[in-house]
């Protein structure tokens, strides 16, 4: 692969606090937060921007809690079970942060939905991909899951997020779908060849926290389902194709220990994580300055092979405190 050419350089203060008239805008968010805050009787005045991408991400260090709001209003199923998920967990002491212990969780404002999560601070030493093959593994064994879960479906969820799409042209959105009509069988192929394991579905370094106590857990459940377990190996190798080379899959590969790039599989698993790649900005497209660029980036590059294209994370365009 080659990550030397046609890079785009990460977005400027002025493009990343651009005002637009987007649904999902981080004024929006922002208020959002604060409602939701008050409905816990909680003080949000020192609340920090973790992310903004396709979920919008606020630290609470006072009250030791992080709010995660949708920014989707077709994808509400995740939220539902990604709270469904924290409960279970705890019971089976899962490599995970842990939901905080509010009722009647997620937590609705208009048409968001929110989840509450214990704060885990930032750690000294980060953790690392030699880290993440060894939570995978941990996850990846895990017992039966005793709540329902979908099973994974990276072309259905593509479609919802098209189908929420704000300024979104017309033939990206015939593109978009072309695709996801060539893949959905080898996905569906796939997926009932393999043993049904227990999935992250976002699995990369980012995903990835280590406690006081020093273990290291996953977070963001959004995409968590049952499939290959392949899936939870390809987000890292896909990445290393796409945006710049920093060696993680190499180290994935020695902690885990099996390449995903030697399976027969791959090429599938390849395609599943690079139209998720693409299509995550396209619900945000007329509400974070930046992002409208970078999926069309995206997009142009996939389509053309062009490896050469090194893409920026979406979440680059949102501001952090």
């Amino acid at each position: 692969m080659s990550t030397t050419s046609s890079t785009r350089s990460p977005p400027s203060e002025d493009e990343r606090s651009t005002v637009s008239n987007g649904r999902f805008t981080e004024e929006r968010m922002r208020a959002a937060l604060n409602a939701l805050a008050d409905q816990l009787d909680i003080d949000a005045s020192d609340a920090r921007t973790l992310h903004m991408a396709n979920n919008a991400v606020y630290a609470l260090p006072s009250a030791g809690i992080v709010f995660r709001i949708t920014r989707s209003n077709t994808l509400h199923d995740r939220v539902r079970k990604g709270a469904r998920l924290g409960r279970w967990f705890s019971d089976v002491d899962a490599p995970t942060i842990r939901l905080a212990p509010y009722p009647n969780q997620p937590l609705v404002y208009e048409d968001l939905l929110a989840t509450v999560w214990n704060y885990v601070p930032p750690a000294p030493d980060a953790p690392d991909a030699d880290d993440l093959g060894k939570v995978l593994r941990e996850f990846h064994n895990l017992p039966a899951p005793t709540i329902d879960l979908p099973r994974w479906d990276p072309v259905g969820t593509a479609r919802k997020r098209i189908a929420d799409a704000e300024a979104l042209e017309d033939g990206d959105r015939q593109t978009l779908l072309d695709w996801c009509d060539r893949l959905e069988p080898e996905i569906g192929t796939l997926v009932e060849a393999s043993s049904g394991t227990l999935v992250h579905g976002d699995a990369h370094v980012g995903n990835l926290l280590r406690r006081p106590d020093g273990r290291v857990v996953l977070c963001d459940f959004d995409s968590t389902c049952l499939g290959p377990s392949g899936v939870d190996l390809a987000a890292v190798a896909a990445a290393e194709i796409w945006f710049a080379s920093t060696g993680e899959h190499d180290r994935l590969v020695k902690s885990y220990g099996f390449d995903i790039t030697s399976d027969p599989a791959w090429p599938i698993l390849r395609q599943a994580r690079e139209l998720t790649f693409v299509v995550g900005g396209v619900p945000l497209l007329a509400s974070s300055a930046g992002v409208a660029e970078q999926f069309k980036l995206r997009l142009d590059s996939v389509m053309a092979n062009d490896t050469s294209v090194v893409w920026t994370p979406y979440a680059a365009y949102g501001k952090r405190d």
